[in-house]
C-alpha cells in the first residue's frame, strides 16, 4: 500500500486527473477500474473519477509495488535533457545549480533558455505543478544570479513556501554565500555599507540615501598572496550587481568581470581559460529559525571546472577543506 497526501497545489483537481498525472504510463481504463474496486480510495472511502481533491485528502493504493512502479512517471536525467540539476528537494522548496552563462529567468521577448523555465517543466513532469490548474501560482525563485555568476538557486514549489521563504530572507533567516576572486592583496575582513543607484549600461555606482537603495555586503578574506585575493561573502540584502559594485567602489575588481572589472587582468585569465566573471553562490545556510525542516542546515555547491582550478592552482588549496575550515559548513 503507497499513502499520498494532497498538498496545496493539487487542491481543485479531478482525482481522476490527478491519478492520471501520477501513472502517467497507465490508461485511464486502470484507473477507473482501481477507483471501482477500491484500490484506491480517498480518506479510508470509495471515490469518484470525479471527485474534487482537497489540501490534506489521503489517497491510498492498495496495489503492488511493481504494479505502481510499472506506470508511474519515469524521470530521467541524459546529456541532452533540459532538466534542473538539483542539489535539494523536498515537498516545498527545490535548490538548483545554475552554471555560468545560462539566465535565471528569460528577460526578454524572445526565448532563452533559463533555470526558471527548466525548473517550472521539472515540476509540471513530476506532478507537483500543473499551469492549467494554478491560476494565480507560479514556481519561482527567491534569490537571482546573474547570467555570468553560477551557484544555488532557491526555488519555491508553492504558494506557502515561496512567502515563507521570502519572509525568511526579508528577516535575514537565510545566509547566502559567495565565493569571489580578486585582482589585489587584501588582508582583512571588511562590509561595504553604501547606497546603490543605477547608472547608464545597467551600471550600479555609489549614491546619496535618498537617490539610491541600500546595499550591505560582508566580505570575509579566504586566502591571499601579493597578487590576488579569495574571498567569502555574505550578501545581507539583495541588490542588483551588489557585490561587484560594493568591490568596485572599495578599488577592488572581481577577476573576469567585463563590466566592473580590469581588462588587463581579464586578459590574462582568459588567456588560462577562464572565460566568465569569478563569482559563485557557494553555499545557503539556513538559520535556527529559518524554515521548517531545513533548521540550521547548510547546502553547498562547490564551483567546478576552471574557477576551482584556478583557485586551487594560485593558492596551492584544496578549495573544499578551506570553505570548510573557514566557514564550518
Amino acid at each position: 500500500m503507497r499513502e499520498i497526501i494532497v498538498n496545496k497545489n493539487d487542491e481543485g483537481r479531478r482525482l481522476d486527473r490527478f491519478l492520471k498525472i501520477y501513472f502517467e504510463k497507465a490508461p485511464l481504463s486502470f484507473i477507473y477500474k482501481n477507483l471501482r474496486k477500491k484500490n484506491i480510495v480517498v480518506n479510508g472511502k470509495k471515490a469518484k473519477p470525479e471527485d474534487i481533491l482537497r489540501e490534506g485528502d489521503e489517497i491510498k493504493l492498495f496495489l503492488a509495488e511493481e504494479t505502481i512502479e510499472k506506470f508511474k512517471k519515469d524521470i530521467k536525467k541524459s546529456k541532452n535533457s533540459k532538466l534542473p540539476d538539483i542539489l535539494y528537494e523536498d515537498e516545498d522548496i527545490i535548490l538548483v545549480k545554475k552554471p555560468v552563462n545560462m539566465l535565471t529567468h528569460n528577460d526578454s521577448k524572445a526565448y532563452q533558455d533559463n533555470a526558471l523555465d527548466r525548473m517550472v517543466d521539472y515540476l509540471i513532469a513530476q506532478g507537483d505543478y500543473n499551469p492549467r490548474l494554478e491560476k494565480s501560482f507560479r514556481p519561482a525563485f527567491v534569490n537571482r544570479l546573474d547570467r555570468n555568476t553560477s551557484g544555488i538557486l532557491i526555488g519555491a514549489k508553492n504558494l506557502k513556501a515561496l512567502q515563507d521563504l521570502n519572509d525568511a530572507i526579508k528577516k535575514r533567516e537565510i545566509k547566502k554565500l559567495y565565493l569571489t576572486l580578486v585582482a589585489g592583496r587584501v588582508t582583512k575582513d571588511f562590509d561595504v555599507d553604501i547606497n546603490l543607484k543605477k547608472t547608464g549600461n545597467n551600471v550600479m555606482k555609489k549614491s546619496s540615501r535618498e537617490e539610491g537603495k541600500r546595499a550591505i555586503t560582508e566580505f570575509k578574506v579566504l586566502n591571499s598572496n601579493k597578487d590576488y585575493s579569495l574571498l567569502s561573502v555574505n550578501l545581507i540584502t539583495g541588490r542588483t550587481h551588489q557585490i561587484r559594485a560594493s568591490l568596485k567602489e572599495e578599488g577592488l575588481a572581481i577577476v573576469g568581470d567585463r563590466k566592473y572589472g580590469e581588462d588587463r587582468v581579464n586578459r590574462v585569465f582568459r588567456e588560462r581559460g577562464l572565460d566568465s566573471q569569478f563569482l559563485h553562490n557557494y553555499a545557503i545556510v539556513f538559520g535556527a529559525d529559518a524554515f521548517k525542516n531545513l533548521k540550521g542546515k547548510s547546502f553547498v555547491y562547490l564551483p567546478d571546472g576552471k574557477m576551482k582550478d584556478l583557485a586551487e592552482d594560485i593558492f596551492k588549496i584544496n578549495l573544499g577543506d578551506l570553505l570548510n575550515e573557514k566557514n564550518n559548513l
